[in-house]
């Protein structure tokens, strides 16, 4: 038996599902979670002051070290979508077959 949100998921995902795939739309709704990802790691080489044993950290190992940063927040971000996005593939493949299989047992009776 399927219920009436699992009606609503597959009419949404059916019409929603091409725009939900593009990566574009991907990074913009993943970044602030990618962010918040990042976030920890970059306070920690702003303010190196609370942990003494840390090295100096020059410039050009700044400028390294933001750029791999924002490399892994942008994967982070897209990879996270990506997998949401093929959770809900998956769902919508189930929820329409379970759909088909009783509109098939309703048409025999």
């Amino acid at each position: 038996m399927v219920t009436e949100e699992e009606k609503d998921f597959v009419k949404w995902w059916g019409e929603n599902r091409l725009k939900e795939k593009k990566v574009l739309r991907q990074l913009l709704i993943g970044l602030p979670v990618g962010f918040a990802f990042g976030l920890p790691i970059l306070l920690s080489v702003f303010f190196r002051g609370w942990y003494k044993n840390m090295s100096y950290v020059s410039g050009t190992q700044l400028i390294v070290i933001i750029t791999a940063l924002v490399l892994i927040v942008v994967f982070y971000s897209v990879f996270r979508m990506y997998f949401k996005w093929d959770l809900n593939e998956q769902r919508y493949t189930e929820l329409k077959a379970l759909l088909e299989k009783e509109a098939a047992e309703n048409a025999e009776q």
